[in-house]
């Protein structure tokens, strides 16, 4: 409720300010043979930027040191001997009894009137400050609305004040998505390279054999031979391409094509339907569906098909790929220029004739780009194969039989009690840094390849 209240505050003071710049602005441009710098949405913006920070700063104040300031306040409402006899887990416990109690919840035992007393009074000290910061925070920014409007004029430079400030948010933010991506790889090389001091890096890259929990005493960790991974990943990868390729290049030529204008409203929507299923429900669906289903098919022809199997990892990740091949091979076909097709309709070729020898091979660098941005997609799904792939880490070419992959070994030995000391937990940001040195390639020359065709036809 109190953020609810805070964000409607912040809000109003957002709307005045503006308004109040506007308007401000507005008689400017209004007067006779006055020449503005500005237009008045510019002073507007000014003027509710000014309002906003002193705003912000006091509340950020306050989430920077509210929390020792209250947590001083609970340890204070606590009785001396009572407090002389807690330590550190009994004084927790304590502050979260009256926090509890504060904020209406019950809690476990018989009450104590020292505590009951100590509730009502942080609530009305939670209620008290939280009154406080919202008037100083509303305070400030009023004060600072009057003294930015007092600055308006003619020749104010708004415009240029407000560009600034919108230069250094996309700066801040931008920096923060290079440095989290600097962090996670900087996280990703260090513990890397920790696991690599128990593991040789030759043995890790060309071991064949996967068996991270024999580790035992004297030295011994197991083997962590990530060849029967790399396989596992690439065979579900390729079956998923083998699906979802042809039905996504297919549909996307049939819509672009050869569908009518109410056809391609109702089924360009639904076959996107796909890209909104969690991922989960795939797996679900693979586990429970597609495997049994697979596994009687192959029984009715002879073949011995495993319920969870590479293929019923490859068909479902292939299936939930399609949207994404079927919608970037649409935009990159609705790309090429229409003359191409004018100029061989115009020499006598037919539809089917002129998608194969123009339009596809006119589109088929961006197409290209396009499938190996879905290879990424496929290379990095989860939990698709960790319910429906059958979790067996044993390098074999059979795609009936259970595999496991990169990330399968990944969620299983980053989960549970990990102290990451000895090589069974570092090896998963081993894993995590190889598949991500693989996306990172593919996707660069993705992206290489794409920027090539925008180049050729923009």
């Amino acid at each position: 409720m109190n953020t609810l209240i805070l964000a409607a505050a912040l809000l109003i003071l957002l709307g005045v300010a503006y308004q109040s710049g506007w308007s401000k602005g507005r008689s400017l441009v209004a007067a006779n043979g006055v020449t503005v710098h500005s237009r008045p949405q510019y002073h507007g913006a000014y003027v509710a930027l000014w309002a906003m920070i002193p705003a912000l700063v006091v509340l950020a104040l306050w989430g920077l040191f509210g929390g020792g300031i209250r947590h001083d306040y609970i340890v204070s409402l606590i009785p001396v001997d009572i407090l002389t006899a807690l330590d550190q887990s009994g004084l927790n416990l304590t502050i979260g009894r009256i926090e509890a109690l504060a904020s209406g919840y019950g809690v476990v035992g018989e009450v104590q009137p020292w505590e009951q007393a100590a509730g009502d009074a942080l609530r009305s000290f939670q209620f008290l400050t939280f009154a406080a910061v919202l008037i100083l925070a509303l305070v400030s920014g009023a004060g600072a609305l009057f003294y930015a409007r007092s600055r308006i004029t003619a020749r104010q430079r708004s415009r240029n004040a407000v560009e600034r400030v919108v230069g250094v948010v996309l700066l801040i933010c931008s920096a923060v998505a290079i440095l989290t991506t600097v962090g996670i790889v900087a996280s990703l090389v260090t513990e890397a390279l920790r696991f690599f001091s128990f593991i040789n890096p030759l043995d890790f890259f060309f071991g064949t054999v996967w068996a991270p929990n024999n580790a035992g005493t004297g030295g011994h960790y197991g083997q962590y031979g990530l060849l029967p991974l790399l396989a596992g990943t690439l065979m579900i990868t390729a079956i998923a391409m083998l699906v979802a390729v042809p039905v996504g290049l297919m549909s996307a030529i049939y819509l672009n094509q050869y569908a009518d204008r109410r056809v391609r409203g109702v089924a360009k929507p639904l076959i996107e339907i796909l890209a909104g299923i969690p991922t989960i429900v795939f797996g679900f669906f693979a586990l429970v569906t597609i495997g049994p289903f697979l596994r009687d098919a192959g029984a009715a022809i002879g073949l011995d098909i495993k319920a969870t199997s590479a293929l019923t990892a490859g068909v479902v990740m292939g299936i939930m790929i399609i949207p994404f091949v079927s919608s970037l091979s649409d935009d990159i076909l609705n790309q090429v220029p229409k003359t191409l097709r004018d100029g061989a309709y115009g020499l006598g070729a037919t539809q089917s004739e002129t998608i194969r020898n123009v339009l596809l091979p006119a589109a088929l660098p961006g197409i290209v780009g396009a499938f190996l941005l879905a290879v990424s997609r496929a290379i990095g799904e989860t939990m698709i194969v960790v319910l429906a792939a059958g979790n067996s880490p044993v390098l074999r070419g059979n795609p009936f039989e259970p595999v496991s992959t990169i990330t399968v070994s990944i969620v299983n030995q980053l989960t549970g009690d990990t102290d990451f000391t000895g090589p069974q937990s570092l090896v998963g940001f081993a894993l995590g840094l190889t598949l991500f040195v693989i996306t990172l390639c593919l996707n660069i020359f993705a992206l290489f390849i794409v920027r090539r065709f925008r180049e050729q036809y923009e």
